[in-house]
């Protein structure tokens, strides 16, 4: 006969989601969570410390991981890594921001499924890389580009960067979610390849980058869309200012 397995545990979770939804201090809501799945697994106040301080010491070293990598970058872009990019950018005549994109998120989701995650990211590729050479593309074909516009082609690059890495990591058949699936389905009697679930986040993995892709090519026409409906504006308020009557609408169009 099976044993009845407790769900309270898992108020750890909507004290995580209910936290970050009310913007509270990271640190803080994950302590508090850490507290609230101890208390309802009846875990002692003891072990629950004991817990929290053997955890923090396996991973007191990981700051440092993050920290060296973030400080180099800080450095590169210092002495003119971004503009470096833009510049190299700028001497391709046919990019545009949604091709360098599309070209980064091929890169970055046939990386991911070869299990190379750490080849991308946002704050060592996308923040000096890849997103001052989507906007310096952008900006070469549209010159005048508006803020919202920029801010726009920027978010996309990190969308970019999330769409390669979450479903082309799923490739990989080493990925620890494909592993945490094996053990938990061989635990439950079902036993499955971790090379078919891999395979089996292929469609998938194609249907995302083409579905972002097509997302892509969208935002090449929607900054020409919005620059020529900018344009046109100014045009007609440059004739109003002059006494002039502004541009007539070609016939059979409003």
């Amino acid at each position: 006969m099976q044993s009845v397995v407790s769900l309270w545990p898992l108020l750890g979770v909507g004290v995580i989601v209910i936290g970050f939804l009310l913007r509270a201090h990271p640190v803080l809501v994950v302590v508090a969570a850490c507290f609230t799945t101890g208390f309802a697994a009846m875990m002692p106040g003891e072990a629950l410390l004991a817990s929290l301080g053997r955890a923090f010491v396996k991973t007191r070293n990981l700051p440092l991981i993050y920290l060296l990598p973030l400080a180099a970058i800080g450095l590169l872009e210092r002495y003119g890594l971004r503009e470096h990019a833009q510049a190299a950018i700028a001497r391709v005549k046919s990019a545009t921001a949604g091709r360098i994109l599309i070209v980064y998120l091929t890169v970055r989701e046939l990386s991911a499924a070869g299990g190379l995650t750490s080849l991308g990211g946002h704050p060592n590729m996308v923040r000096p890389l890849v997103s001052p050479m989507a906007e310096a593309a952008a900006e070469l074909r549209h010159p005048g580009l508006s803020e919202r516009l920029r801010q726009r082609v920027r978010a996309m690059a990190a969308a970019t960067d999330n769409v390669g890495l979450f479903f082309g990591e799923d490739i990989f058949v080493a990925f620890g979610a494909i592993v945490l699936m094996q053990t938990i389905l061989h635990g439950e009697g079902i036993e499955v390849n971790p090379l078919h679930v891999a395979m089996w986040g292929i469609p998938t993995a194609v249907t995302a980058y083409v579905i972002h892709a097509w997302r892509l090519r969208r935002l090449d026409r929607e900054i020409e869309r919005e620059l020529l409906a900018a344009a046109g504006k100014a045009a007609a308020a440059q004739h109003a200012a002059a006494g002039q009557p502004g541009p007539k609408a070609p016939e059979g169009r409003p």
